[in-house]
């Protein structure tokens, strides 16, 4: 039996993308075989193509953080899994793939009667914006926090959960964007028309309780500005290097581990610089290999909010396996709100 899986040859532009056919893998011991349903794309995806994520493998590669699919087969001494079943995981690369096999320990069951793109939309985005919004931020009913691209897959995500958590959030985004995200329980504040720390200002007074900044390099310094006594900027990404999708510094070499040097140059420059205002940086990869138990938790905590209707990630786009090209070019050109899924089997 043959599949499709999306490969990236070298790093560079979505025209990287290329698509090959094999034998599908089989699953070795403690590991089972996942059909996919859905994959999720997300800017960790082109990072890693562009060769700059701390998390880029080696090419040749597939890429695809999040998968959603059903248990097709087992490897030799899995037992907590049944063939049928729905899970859930987070491999990081490797999910472009009509079947991906996964460590049984990474793999987390999905409630039945879900829609497989909205669940994968869970898997990466809404643990990211829940763990940042509990376990970095500390919310609490009442408190004020800024998000930056509200409009996205993670911003999207955050504003829902800050909604439930009593929280009110405030999220930069374009005009285009601002009524999806006033009907998620968000303030706008367009970016492109307005200062969003003078915003944060005149709508609260002395500031925000936390900023989560996905943009980084010197927007740190004017999410600090944002704050008011007390609170902190939860850094999470580097958008600001990119243009229409591709590295802004591409030309000058691939280095992984470069922007997470810098970054924490930024957090030791916060310490020198005046007020109570900490800078910390969240990382979904490295808090899954610290504290798994906690990713296994929250997943499974947000899955049940799903089963519930308490929340409702937007899928921006559906497409084949075989678009995963356009997906790429479409998150690059900017202006999509809610999450693009890749639908491997149909």
């Amino acid at each position: 039996m043959r599949q499709k899986r999306i490969l990236v040859a070298h790093y560079g532009g979505p025209e990287v993308i290329t698509s090959i056919e094999e034998e599908i893998p089989v699953p070795g011991a403690g590991e089972l075989r996942v059909k996919v349903l859905a994959a999720g794309v997300g800017l960790p995806d082109v990072l890693a193509r562009e060769g700059v994520h701390p998390e880029t493998p080696r090419v040749p590669y597939t890429p695809g953080w999040d998968l959603v699919g059903t248990v097709d087969q087992l490897g030799r001494g899995v037992t907590d899994f049944q063939l049928g079943q729905t899970v859930a995981a987070m491999p990081i690369h490797g999910c472009y793939a009509q079947y991906v096999c996964v460590p049984h320990g990474r793999v987390v069951a999905v409630p039945a009667g879900l829609d497989a793109a909205e669940a994968v939309a869970v898997v990466l985005n809404y643990i990211t914006a829940y763990q940042m919004l509990h376990r970095s931020a500390k919310a609490q009913p009442g408190q004020r926090m800024l998000i930056h691209g509200a409009a996205g897959g993670v911003g999207t995500a955050m504003l829902q959960l800050a909604k439930l958590a009593g929280v009110e959030m405030f999220g930069t985004c374009s005009e285009q964007a601002a009524p999806a995200v006033r009907d998620l329980g968000g303030i706008p504040i367009d970016y492109k028309h307005s200062d969003f720390v003078q915003e944060i200002h005149r709508l609260t007074g002395r500031g925000v309780d936390a900023v989560f900044d996905g943009i980084g390099g010197d927007n740190l310094w004017r999410s600090r500005d944002a704050l008011r006594e007390g609170g902190r900027v939860v850094t999470y990404g580097f958008q600001s290097k990119m243009r229409g999708g591709r590295m802004a510094s591409h030309s000058e070499g691939r280095h992984p581990f470069r922007e997470s040097t810098e970054l924490g140059g930024y957090i030791l420059r916060n310490w020198f610089k005046p007020g109570r205002k900490s800078m910390v940086p969240y990382s979904i990869q490295w808090l899954m290999r610290f504290k798994p138990a906690w990713f296994r938790q929250d997943l499974s905590a947000l899955l049940d909010l799903l089963k519930q209707g308490k929340i409702k990630p937007i899928i921006a786009q559906r497409l084949p396996l075989e678009e995963a090209r356009r997906a790429h070019e479409m998150l690059g050109a900017g202006g999509v709100v809610g999450k693009i899924v890749l639908l491997p089997n149909g």
